[in-house]
C-alpha cells in the first residue's frame, strides 16, 4: 500500500508509522498494513491528483462502484465514468484531462454548465436565458425576412429545437396582445437598453407562460415593471370583455384561429410499451379514460385526463397545452411528442419488419423514428435531407429514440440514382417534401400561413419532381406522399399530375375508410386521399396519399389509374369470371387455374 499510494498520508490510520518511503515497515503492527480490508472509498479524493500513469491505485479505483455526480463542498467532483475524479475548472476553462463530466461556471452565460469534451450543455437559469436569447434572435430574423420559422430555428443550433420552436410560436400567437400590453406599460420607453424582441419573449413567459426562469439583469429589468404589466393585461381583458388569456386571441384581428388541438404523445415501442407508459402516467396523478370511441371525445379532455387514440394503437391523447418537454419519459426517448396527423404516413405505409425503406425528406426525424419502431429496427431506412444542420439534429433525435436501422445522408433526394444497387431492394418510400406549412395554422404566424402564388407554384414544381423521381425506383411497391399543407396545388394537383405521367403503373389506395375528411374531388378517385384539419380531425392541417404499384396482370387488363375500389365499382363488366369482382379477382382466378392445370 505504501508503494502504490505515495500521496496518502499513513499517519491518519497508523500513528506509529511515520516513514513515508516504500521501505517503511511498522514494527508494532507488522501485518495490519498487508491484511487490513479495503476501506470504502469516499466520494472525493482530494489527495489523488495523478497527472501521469506512474502513480496507480489499482484496487480501490477499480473496485469502487460508479456513483452519480453530486455536488461537493471541497470543489472536487467524483466522476461516474472515470477511475479518478474530475477537477473543478473555474473561470470557464476546459475540463482538462479525460472524458468525464465536470461542472463549472460558464464564462458566457454565468450559470452552472456541464461539459463533456468540447460540448457545453447549459443547465439551470442560464439555460432559460439562452432559450430566451435564441427566441429573440429568431423573432428578429422573421422580421428581417431571413427565412421561414423552421429554417431560422434550425439555424440557431439551439440544443432543444422543439422547445425553442414552441416558445417562438406561442410568442407570435400573442404578438398583438404583447405589443398592446408593452405599449400601455411603456416598458421599452422606461428600459431603453432592453432589446424589443427579447422584451416580447420575456413578457410572454411572465404573463402567459410559466414565469421567468432566467437570471441576470434582463430579469431584473422586466420584474421591475411586473405590476404595471399585469395591470395593463387586466385592463385589456376588461376592454375586450374577456375573462381568460385565450379569449384575447379570439378578439385579436390578424391572428389565425383554430380549435385547440390536443397534445398527442406517441409511445416509442423501441424502448417501452403502451401499458408501461400508461401506468407511469397513472402514478403521476393522471386519469386514464381508456380508448376513445369517437373522435369528439378527444376534444373534451381537461385537467390530467388522457385517452388512447381511436385510430392509432400507440398514440395517447392529453388536453391541449400539456407540456412534456421536461418529462423523464420524453428526455429518455420513451415517448415522442408528435401530432396525430404527422403519425399517419408511417402508420399507413406500415412496412413489414426487414424491409428496405427510403425516407426522402427525413428531417427532423419523427416519421423516421416511427418507421424504425414499425420495422422493430429490423431492415434498413435510407434517410435523406439536404440541410446538414437539420440532419445533425435528426441524428441526435434518432439516437435518443433508439433507432439503429437508419442510414443518414446529407444529400438531395433528387440526385439519388434509382438504379444504384444499394437501393435495389427498396420497396417502400415515405415522401414528405418541403411545403408551405399552411396546415399548421395553430402554430405558425399569420404571414406564413398564406403563401403567395409564386411560392406555391415553386413548391408544387419541386413536389412533382420529387414524387415522380420516387416512383422510378425499380422495386418500389408502395409510397406515402404527405404534406403539412392545405393547399390544393401542393396536394391533389401534384398527385394527379404524377399519376397521369406514369400511366397505369401506380394507383391510389383507399386507406382508413372511416376517416372523416377525404381529398378534394378534383379528379376521379381523389376521395382515397386523406385530409386533416383542426375543425374536423382535431389535428394540424395535413394531406396523405398512398400510391401502390399495380400488378403486371392488372396493367394488361386495365388502362385506368383509379384506386382499386373505384375501378371495381365502375368497371365490373371487365371482369372475366362473370361475377363482377373486377380485374384483380380475375387475375387471381387465372393464376389459380394455371396452378391447377400444372
Amino acid at each position: 500500500m505504501h508503494h502504490t499510494r505515495p500521496q496518502r498520508a499513513v499517519p491518519a490510520v497508523y500513528p506509529q508509522c511515520t516513514r513515508p518511503g516504500p521501505s517503511a515497515r511498522c514494527p508494532l503492527l507488522p501485518t495490519m498494513h498487508q491484511t487490513r480490508p479495503q476501506r470504502a472509498v469516499p466520494a472525493v479524493y482530494p489527495q489523488c491528483t495523478r497527472p501521469g500513469p506512474s502513480a496507480r491505485l489499482p484496487t480501490m479505483h477499480q473496485t469502487r462502484p460508479q456513483r452519480a455526480v453530486t455536488h461537493n463542498p471541497r470543489g472536487s467532483r467524483a466522476c461516474p465514468r472515470r477511475s479518478r475524479p474530475c477537477r473543478t475548472v473555474r473561470g470557464g476553462g476546459a475540463t482538462g484531462e479525460g472524458r468525464g463530466f465536470a461542472e463549472r461556471p460558464c464564462r458566457k452565460s454565468g450559470p452552472l454548465a456541464v461539459a463533456r469534451g468540447s460540448r457545453c450543455r447549459v443547465r439551470g437559469p442560464g439555460r432559460a436565458m439562452a432559450l430566451y436569447s435564441a427566441a429573440a434572435s429568431v423573432l428578429a430574423g422573421l422580421q428581417r425576412r431571413d427565412g421561414a420559422l423552421k429554417t431560422l430555428v434550425y439555424k440557431s443550433r439551439f440544443q432543444n429545437m422543439k422547445q425553442l420552436y414552441a416558445l417562438v410560436s406561442e410568442t407570435l400567437r400573442y404578438s398583438p396582445v404583447l405589443d398592446s400590453i408593452m405599449d400601455g406599460a411603456a416598458l421599452l420607453k422606461a428600459e431603453k437598453k432592453l432589446p424589443p424582441h427579447l422584451a416580447k419573449v420575456l413578457v410572454y413567459d411572465l404573463l402567459f407562460g410559466k414565469g421567468l426562469k432566467c437570471g441576470g439583469r434582463w430579469k431584473v429589468l422586466v420584474l421591475k415593471h411586473r405590476a404595471r404589466l399585469q395591470a395593463e393585461l387586466a385592463r385589456l381583458k376588461v376592454r375586450r370583455k374577456v375573462s381568460c388569456n385565450e379569449d384575447l386571441l379570439a378578439a385579436t384581428e390578424g391572428v389565425i384561429q383554430a380549435p385547440q388541438v390536443p397534445r398527442y404523445v406517441r409511445v416509442n415501442t423501441l424502448k417501452t410499451c403502451k401499458d408501461d407508459v400508461v401506468d407511469y402516467f397513472k402514478r403521476q396523478g393522471y386519469s386514464y379514460l381508456g380508448r376513445a370511441a369517437r373522435m369528439e371525445e378527444l376534444g373534451s379532455l381537461s385537467g390530467k385526463q388522457f385517452l388512447l387514440d381511436p385510430h392509432l394503437p400507440e398514440l395517447l391523447v392529453f388536453p391541449p397545452q400539456t407540456d412534456f418537454h421536461e418529462n423523464r419519459l420524453y428526455v429518455a426517448g420513451h415517448i415522442i411528442l408528435q401530432d396525430k396527423a404527422s403519425c399517419l404516413p408511417a402508420f399507413l405505409l406500415s412496412p413489414p419488419s426487414g424491409s428496405h425503406v427510403i425516407d426522402a425528406c427525413a428531417a427532423p426525424g419523427n416519421k423516421t423514428s416511427h418507421m424504425a419502431a414499425i420495422l422493430k429496427n429490423k431492415g434498413q431506412i435510407f434517410a435523406f435531407d439536404l440541410d446538414p444542420n437539420r440532419l445533425a439534429t435528426m441524428s441526435t433525435m434518432l439516437v435518443r429514440a433508439g433507432a439503429s436501422c437508419c442510414d443518414l445522408a446529407s444529400q438531395d433526394f433528387l440526385t439519388v440514382d434509382p438504379s444504384d444497387p444499394k437501393y435495389s431492394h427498396v420497396t417502400y418510400i415515405l415522401l414528405d417534401p418541403s411545403c408551405s406549412g399552411s396546415g399548421m395554422v395553430n402554430r405558425l404566424p399569420a404571414e406564413e400561413s398564406a403563401p403567395s402564388s409564386e411560392r406555391l407554384q415553386a413548391l408544387a414544381r419541386f413536389q412533382r419532381k420529387a414524387l415522380s423521381h420516387a416512383l422510378r425506383f425499380p422495386a418500389l411497391q408502395r409510397l406515402a406522399y404527405s404534406t403539412c399543407s392545405v393547399q390544393q396545388e401542393e396536394n391533389e394537383d401534384v398527385v394527379w399530375d404524377v399519376l397521369q405521367e406514369h400511366g397505369t403503373a401506380f394507383r391510389l389506395v383507399n386507406v382508413l375508410p372511416a376517416w372523416p375528411q377525404r381529398g378534394l374531388a378534383t379528379f376521379p378517385g381523389a376521395e382515397c386521399c386523406l385530409r386533416a384539419c383542426p375543425a374536423a380531425t382535431l389535428t394540424n392541417g395535413f394531406f396523405v396519399a398512398m400510391l401502390e404499384r399495380q400488378q403486371e396482370c392488372n396493367s394488361q387488363d386495365s388502362s385506368s389509374s383509379l384506386p382499386a375500389e373505384a375501378e371495381v365499382d365502375s368497371g365490373a363488366e371487365r371482369s372475366q369470371d362473370g361475377e363482377g369482382r373486377g380485374p384483380r379477382a380475375a387475375c387471381k382466378k387465372r393464376r389459380k387455374k394455371s396452378r391447377c392445370v400444372k
